[in-house]
């Protein structure tokens, strides 16, 4: 999935680069970039996934999950800086330097064809990522869905310029080219801080909001638990580790304290299928 986005950046940076730069539009090299910016973030996208299903070793021992949140940061950051040259371009053309932009059959074709491919790999870069949990193919689906949002705004815009050129009354729509960028670049900041506000939470070990009472409460409720304690939780890529403590009744054999937590276990993983739990048993 990951190598198939990749493929689908190349070939939209290319075919955006020659028709922004044949027509001068603003609006078009934006989408060029940051079409050329999924490229880069759909390779680390594919180096992440790749190299975070590795199992631990010696020198991890929970595995290389980090890789993807690290990457989704990557990417957010990537975003950032992009949108900040667009914003900076499109107020030197709407202030200092005014550009003609050119308008023609191949800056719709160009768009268009961005908005179809952009939705499809969207949608099926999000199923990918609810069935793995990967933060990393999440943020690729991103990256394709406000592709195809920002598209749309840069169509508007190169109405507007030719509806300014055709209607000397609306001459002032000729600025609409860099006036769609500027609304290309803040609706990708704006989705891109969420992101890196979420890798961040990640790679900071910050437990999912609720989940710590969810868990207590669901171990409490198996048979033989008098008490759920010190429940600590952390993600590692799509896997959450979590620690807890049980009080069970001391005459308990240690074979039936180890079936015991077998069965708290299988609790937890019907609330977090992709869990790795480790239960410590503690006598009354």
């Amino acid at each position: 999935m990951a190598l198939h986005s990749l493929a689908a950046a190349v070939g939209l940076t290319a075919f955006k680069i020659v028709v922004g730069v044949l027509t001068g539009s603003l609006g078009i090299l934006a989408e060029a970039a940051h079409s050329a910016l999924d490229l880069v973030a759909a390779l680390v996208t594919f180096l992440a996934v790749r190299f975070s299903a590795r199992p631990p070793d010696h020198t991890h021992l929970y595995g290389h999950g980090k890789i993807e949140n690290l990457s989704a940061l990557l990417e957010a950051v990537l975003l950032v800086a992009t949108c900040v040259w667009i914003v900076r371009e499109a107020t030197r053309r709407l202030i200092f330097h005014q550009i003609e932009v050119e308008v023609t059959v191949w800056s719709f074709a160009v768009m268009l064809t961005s908005m179809a491919i952009d939705l499809s790999r969207s949608r099926a870069l999000a199923r990918a990522a609810t069935k793995f949990h990967s933060q990393a193919l999440e943020a690729d689906a991103l990256h394709f869905s406000t592709d195809v949002w920002s598209s749309a705004v840069v169509i508007l815009g190169l109405t507007g310029v030719q509806a300014g050129t055709w209607f000397p009354s609306l001459a002032f729509l000729r600025q609409a080219d860099a006036v769609a960028a500027m609304g290309v670049s803040f609706v990708v900041v704006r989705l891109s801080l969420k992101l890196g506000r979420r890798t961040i939470d990640a790679l900071l070990d910050r437990a999912p909001d609720g989940m710590e009472q969810r868990v207590a409460a669901r171990v409490e409720a198996v048979p033989g638990v008098r008490n759920c304690h010190q429940v600590r939780l952390r993600y590692s890529g799509p896997v959450l580790f979590i620690d807890l403590h049980v009080l069970v009744d001391g005459a308990q054999s240690l074979v039936q304290a180890h079936n015991l937590t077998e069965t708290i276990e299988d609790a937890i993983h019907e609330i977090a299928p992709l869990s790795d739990v480790t239960v410590h048993p503690e006598p009354e």
